[in-house]
């Protein structure tokens, strides 16, 4: 859980200061996006390779390097320059490639099978609420202190967690399924589960258009609305701060409910409509309410989402730490390229609103690969221990 909240903590920490950064070192919107898109297209390049790294490194090794390349942002206190802030901001990029892809498997280690989707939903939930306590104070703390020491700040909470790991942290290695070795056929069998493919793209339709939004509208609505950093701050911190509650229900519901298509439908529905009148609609009711949907859209999906690859059919903890590297890799792709077309669309057309629209389409995927899904509910997932079976995944 600290884990989870140090990696939202710094996440979209940047976005109610691009206004901030892009005026100190006199840079576009485009380079500005950048700060933003390269931790997704860092995270997404490495998310497999990490997954993979996982049987090889171990899962607490794992953890270590991640914790430690996430707690490298404190650095960012010392006013690096941009091009030393982009560095910080791929190191920390690695760490949580590295990291999530060992959640699942430590999951599954520590937690009976039926405990899966509320850890899971409990997971998020803590760094929704690591996404709410940045964003939310970013702006203020920046009229205090230089926006640098704010990111440092941020990025100390990884740090201490990473001594603190190195102390208390406990995982079972040399066990089950993750102490053999990975062959290329069981990623090829993993990447040619249909379900776990549209997974992978229907998270990375949902999110490129979240990192989009979120990244960006607080700079729409302080250049075009005339609101204050602070204020659209509150107002995008609104997106995280629903979506504690959105995960939190994403994780229960589940277990009264056999089918998964409609946590992909409904969410879908509920972010590409929230999307559009987050800033379609100039008036503060509507944009408030809109958020709040858009962010309830966007949240609720996951804990089912990262359940799934667990509940099918002979997934052991390293093909699940596979299956999760291949989601952050589509996710990853895709929200790198979100940020940069939407700055450098408004750099060009002077505008924000053709950007979130492209954006805002493709997040209905979402509803489109709720009903490509497969009817059938969960299954039992598969435990680590010797009778993990070393057959491929049935496709």
């Amino acid at each position: 859980m600290w884990a989870h909240f140090a990696a939202g903590a710094s996440f979209q920490n940047i976005s109610p200061i691009l206004p901030l950064i892009t005026e100190e070192y006199g840079i576009s919107h485009t380079t500005a996006s950048l700060l933003m898109g390269v931790v997704m297209i860092i995270s997404g390049a490495f998310g497999l390779p990490a997954g993979i790294i996982v049987g090889r490194l171990g899962l607490w090794r794992t953890y270590t390097a991640g914790w430690f390349m996430m707690g490298l942002l404190t650095l960012a206190a010392l006013s690096p320059g941009f091009e030393g802030l982009l560095a910080l901001r791929i190191a920390y990029g690695l760490g949580m490639a590295v990291m999530m892809p060992a959640t699942g498997p430590l999951i599954m280690q520590w937690f009976r099978p039926k405990e899966l989707p509320i850890i899971t939903s409990v997971n998020v939930a803590v760094m929704s609420l690591g996404i709410v306590v940045s964003v939310s104070t970013a702006a203020p703390l920046s009229g205090i202190i230089s926006w640098e020491k704010v990111l440092g700040l941020f990025g100390g909470i990884g740090l201490a967690g990473a001594f603190a790991w190195l102390l208390w942290g406990k995982a079972k290695e040399g066990v089950g399924d993750m102490a053999a070795s990975f062959t290329w056929e069981e990623v090829r069998a993993v990447l040619r589960n249909r379900t776990i493919l549209l997974l992978g793209l229907a998270d990375a339709s949902c999110f490129s258009m979240y990192i989009a939004l979120s990244g960006w509208l607080p700079t729409f609505y302080n250049e075009t609305r005339g609101m204050s950093l602070t204020e659209a701050g509150f107002i995008v911190g609104l997106l995280p701060f629903t979506g504690i509650f959105a995960v939190l229900l994403g994780g229960f519901l589940p277990l009264k409910m056999r089918s998964r298509r409609t946590f992909f439908i409904v969410p879908g529905v509920l972010a590409g409509v929230g999307a559009l009148g987050s800033f379609l609609i100039d008036n503060t009711a509507i944009t408030y309410a809109s958020v709040t949907i858009l962010g309830l859209g966007s949240w609720l999906y996951i804990p089912t989402l990262l359940t799934l690859p667990m509940e099918l059919p002979e997934m052991t903890p390293k093909r699940v730490a596979l299956a999760w590297g291949w989601i952050m890799t589509a996710s990853g792709i895709g929200t790198f390229a979100s940020p940069l077309v939407v700055g450098a669309m408004r750099d060009s057309l002077g505008t924000f609103v053709p950007g979130f629209l492209v954006f805002g389409a493709v997040a209905w995927f979402l509803v489109v690969a709720g009903f490509l899904l497969p009817k059938a509910g969960p299954r039992k997932a598969q435990l680590p221990g010797p009778e993990a079976p070393s057959t491929p995944i049935q496709e």
